[in-house]
């Protein structure tokens, strides 16, 4: 029996709290994208699966769309707000004005542009971040957890993916990682043999961190920013895997019995893996020692501080605006609309619904599935604090370039502000 397409066309009127959203916000991550698809083959595939495959799937896809968004930006640039005079009233009521015509019409570019396409099972939006570790370039008593650069021998291939449930062809391979063997791809050392010391004295140490809990998380996010003790910032980003499975270490707590299911959370496993006395903390160092899975990073040159880690596609990620999707099911560079519910209890329980349009900039070893979603919050304490309790059911709307006059006839503008 076929299963159900993953995506199915929706309304717009059916988005969750698409008129309160700000889309004007979401222009500029999309223009990165564009411009990282404007530099690539016309004919690379994007990812996607069905009718996202065959109407997102490739950079020439988003030709049409792209310059559209250009053409958007020029526009927004001309309406400026005005200086504030000394009573201020008519100003403010002016700049009111602007930024409504702003979001206006950003409304209106996407909603002509685009058509949105319901992800058709319950979704999953969790947070990531850019975590800030202390570093130096030599190791010694305080630095002595090493950042590997990628080996030499580790090779990389494309896995094609098998049909599930009738959801055939157009589905996006994945990434494998190893090194070659008698023509199979097999992986290197599991993290606790790199840890004790099976890629030691082969110079492949960038720089050396203080924390080794901090270090484990900074494999889970992929990329990271390091200060060195001059005060140097550099920037590392993901360059592999070893090709292990991942193996979620919150997962194993709550089987233990160690943190209630309700109570889940980044910061929960911090608390646990930080355990004060010697006995909680050599526990913790076996438990990270439990996921197999080992990230190597390289340095990563041209970022402004104020600028996110580069994501999947070759950009910088924007606090967020930026997603990590799966590209099995949902195209890189392609707008999402996402809407959570609000929480009801009381403290860290409730929280306000998050609405709002977002960029697939990304990908992530446990970002699996068409309604998976991984939103990029920034970087720094805070934002890891807030990225490590974002675990929330999503309805998750994948925007594609419409296509020919069929369907702009279908799209009925509203009508200008007054």
């Amino acid at each position: 029996m076929e299963a159900p397409a993953p995506l199915r066309p929706a309304a717009w009127r059916a988005l969750p709290g698409w008129a309160e959203d700000r889309p004007s916000e979401a222009l500029p991550a999309l223009l990165e994208s564009c411009r990282a698809l404007a530099a690539m083959p016309a004919g690379r595939e994007l990812g996607g699966a069905g009718e996202a495959a065959r109407r997102g799937g490739s950079p020439a896809a988003w030709r049409d769309a792209c310059a559209g968004a250009a053409a958007l930006d020029a526009a927004l640039a001309r309406l400026t707000e005005p200086r504030l005079a000394a009573d201020g009233r008519r100003a403010r009521m002016r700049a009111r004005l602007v930024a409504e015509a702003r979001e206006y019409r950003a409304r209106r570019f996407f909603e002509r542009r685009f058509q949105p396409f319901a992800v058709a099972e319950p979704g999953l939006l969790t947070g990531y971040y850019e975590p800030v570790l202390r570093g130096a370039r030599e190791p010694d008593e305080t630095y002595h957890v090493p950042l590997y650069a990628r080996p030499p021998e580790l090779a990389e291939a494309t896995i094609a993916p098998l049909a599930q449930g009738g959801v055939a062809g157009g589905l996006a391979a994945r990434r494998a990682f190893g090194r070659w063997r008698d023509g199979r791809l097999e992986p290197l050392p599991t993290r606790a043999q790199i840890e004790d010391g099976a890629l030691a004295g082969r110079g492949l140490e960038l720089v050396y961190v203080d924390d080794p809990v901090e270090a484990f998380f900074l494999h889970i996010q992929g990329s990271g920013r390091v200060v060195l003790r001059d005060g140097t910032l550099l920037r590392v980003g993901y360059a592999g895997q070893n090709g292990r499975p991942y193996h979620a270490i919150g997962r194993t707590l709550i089987e233990r019995g160690e943190i209630p299911r309700e109570r889940m959370s980044m910061q929960a496993i911090r608390d646990w893996l930080n355990a004060s006395d010697w006995e909680g903390w050599e526990r913790g160092m076996r438990l990270m020692r439990e996921n197999p899975s080992f990230v190597f990073f390289r340095l990563v040159e041209g970022l402004r501080p104020d600028q996110g880690p580069i994501g999947a596609l070759g950009v910088p990620l924007t606090p967020m605006r930026s997603i990590a999707v799966d590209p099995a099911f949902v195209p890189l560079g392609a707008p999402v609309f996402v809407a959570t519910r609000a929480r009801e209890g009381e403290g860290e329980r409730a929280a306000p619904p998050l609405r709002r349009l977002v960029v697939a900039q990304d990908t992530g070893g446990a970002i699996r599935g068409p309604a998976r979603g991984d939103l990029f919050v920034g970087w720094g304490p805070e934002a890891g604090d807030r990225a490590g309790r974002m675990r929330e059911p999503v309805e998750m709307f994948v925007l594609l370039p419409r296509q020919g006059a069929t369907e702009m006839a279908e799209y009925h503008e509203p009508p200008p502000r007054p």
